[in-house]
């Protein structure tokens, strides 16, 4: 009896521990905590803070600025009402995590909501993303293009491998 006590104690552990890895992870990544939205697309949309870098390589006119510049403008504040609940939903997955009884059903539910949010924001900042290069030409987006190509990690993407 004490031994099957033992390792179901042992697996509960383990559990959680997986538990605690995945959402720390989670909240290593970018999201909800930043309005909703990773911190650089936060700063100008899918190119990160690079966005003014872009349009410079693209050639792009005032008017075009002035226009891409409004449309992220616009998603970041659709998306600064997420600050609250992305917290909100922080704190509750903390409280869960911490609790006497590990409620895993409850921490599924809790990452379930915080991946809801992250896709809508995802969601919101590849609107403005499609939005922004409706206003380029499609020599622009070219020249954007290769630019990420050539300095993904720069760009706000990742290295591959």
């Amino acid at each position: 009896m004490q031994a099957l006590r033992i390792r179901t104690l042992m697996r509960v552990a383990a559990v959680a521990a997986a538990l605690a890895l995945g959402g720390l992870a989670a909240q290593a990544q970018p999201g909800p905590d930043r309005h909703g939205a990773p911190p650089d697309m936060m700063e100008a949309g899918p190119f990160g803070g690079h966005l003014g870098h872009l349009l410079d390589l693209a050639n792009a006119t005032d008017a075009q600025r002035s226009q891409i510049e409004a449309i992220f403008k616009a998603a970041r504040q659709d998306l600064a009402g997420q600050r609250d609940a992305g917290r909100q939903l922080r704190e509750q997955w903390v409280a869960l995590f911490a609790a006497t009884n590990v409620d895993a059903v409850a921490i599924e539910s809790v990452r379930a909501q915080m991946s809801a949010q992250h896709d809508a924001a995802s969601k919101r900042m590849s609107q403005a993303g499609i939005d922004a290069a409706r206003v380029l030409t499609p020599e622009q987006r070219g020249k954007i293009a290769e630019a990420v190509k050539k300095h993904p990690a720069r760009m706000g993407g990742r290295q591959p491998g």
